[in-house]
This record gives structure tokens, C-alpha cells and sequence, in this order.
């Protein structure tokens, strides 16, 4: 397999602005594009996503884009980062609608990657073991956008032709209910954990933010293979 375009993800999951979960939809992150996020349980809070000087690109469930709250198509998008002036620790938070197609967040992720950040960060909803509060800030995975040297676990998304994606490890078919059981198993006695994710581009962004999370769970970091987009 050729790495030298994987996008690692080292997973630190996300959630959004605090409204009712029970709404379904995600609020906008300042002045922004609302969408529905992917679901996780082991998300890391980014309150400084919320800042009025915040990077967003925000993908669609349609795979439009925005940057901030700027319409933009994918061609634009790296064209429009690199006309902006932004701080050198600023970070790039990917707000991507949990439909949206794969191939349009690898898409954001190459952007990203060409105007040299050093990582990426995708937004997701507060897991739900948090306690309330009156304020949620931005939760999130961060994407390390250079690749580890490490034996990867290869995990592969394949579209099954229903609303479940086939998944396998390490090329063994295997169910999702057994996922995190595989890759604490494969990652044992490994000093540096890798998954390396292969999905078709059709799927939707979900599944892949959910092996992420799980990966996370394990201790594992997360690399999206993106060589055909």
C-alpha cells in the first residue's frame, strides 16, 4: 500500500455548541453553517473553535462547501485559505455533516494538508456521558496531517449496498459490535498504535468518524487513506 498520502487522524473527538440534543441539529459555531455531526464517546473539548477568528470549513450533507460562511467549491476552497491572513497556531476545524460523502471530507482534508497545517480538527457532537452545563464548548478529533512511522491496523469501510457498511480488519470481515474487541487485539503489545482507514467514497462520513472514535478508545492513532480522492 502506498502511505505517502494518508491523512493521519490522531483521534481526539468533537461536539458542538450547546442547544437541546433533542433537536437533532447541531448549532452553528459562531456565525456559521448549521449540520448535523457524527456522534462520538470519546470527544475532546476545542472551545477555541468557538472564537470570533476560528478557521471553519464546513462540508454539507450534500457535499457543499463553506469557508466560514462563505460558499466556496472545492477548487476555491484552498484558494480562498491561502488568501487568508490567520495566526501560525491557528488550527483548522472541519465541521462535517454526518451524511455528507467521504470523498467531499477528503477533499477538506487534502485543502488542508496542501496549506500546510500541521493538523486538522473534526468537529462531532458532545459524547453523551457529560454532565450538563450551561455552556458546550466544541468538541472534536484533531488530525495529525504527517504520517507516523508505525505497523499499521488497516481497517476497510466497503459499501455493502445497505445503510451498514461492510467492515473488516486487517482483511477479516467482521461485525461493527466487534470492533473495538479487533483493535485492541491487533494493537497489543504495539509501543505505537496505527489504524490506517480505507473507505469507499460514496459512504457517508459517519461510519468513518465512528472507527476513528473507537480507535481513539483503544488508545490508537487513526490515519484516513486518501490516495483516490
Amino acid at each position: 500500500m502506498k502511505y505517502s498520502r494518508l491523512v493521519c487522524l490522531f483521534a481526539v473527538t468533537l461536539a458542538m455548541v450547546a442547544t437541546p440534543r433533542a433537536s437533532g441539529q447541531t448549532p452553528e459555531l459562531q456565525k456559521g453553517v448549521s449540520v448535523q455531526l457524527a456522534e462520538t464517546s470519546n470527544a475532546v473539548a476545542f472551545p477555541e473553535a468557538d472564537e470570533a477568528d476560528a478557521w471553519i470549513v464546513t462540508v454539507t450533507a450534500h457535499g457543499q462547501f463553506y469557508f466560514g460562511v462563505k460558499p466556496v467549491t472545492p477548487e476555491r476552497l484552498l484558494e480562498e485559505m491561502k488568501m487568508t491572513p490567520r495566526r501560525r497556531d491557528a488550527r483548522l476545524y472541519i465541521k462535517a455533516d454526518a451524511r455528507a460523502p467521504f470523498a467531499a471530507l477528503a477533499q477538506a482534508l487534502h485543502a488542508a494538508h496542501e496549506e500546510l497545517f500541521a493538523t486538522a480538527v473534526l468537529l462531532a457532537q458532545e459524547p453523551q456521558n457529560q454532565p450538563p452545563r450551561e455552556f458546550v464548548p466544541p468538541y472534536g478529533l484533531e488530525v495529525n496531517l504527517s504520517l507516523p512511522s508505525a505497523k499499521p491496523i488497516l481497517v476497510q469501510l466497503l459499501d455493502s449496498g445497505s445503510a451498514t457498511p461492510k467492515l473488516k480488519v486487517n482483511d477479516q470481515e467482521i461485525m461493527w459490535s466487534e470492533l473495538q474487541h479487533a483493535l485492541a487485539q491487533s494493537s497489543r503489545g504495539q509501543r505505537s498504535k496505527l489504524v490506517v482507514i480505507e473507505a469507499d467514497k460514496n459512504l457517508p462520513t459517519a461510519p468513518v468518524i465512528r472507527v476513528i472514535d473507537v480507535s481513539r478508545s483503544v488508545g490508537a492513532a487513526t490515519a484516513l487513506s486518501l490516495m483516490d480522492f
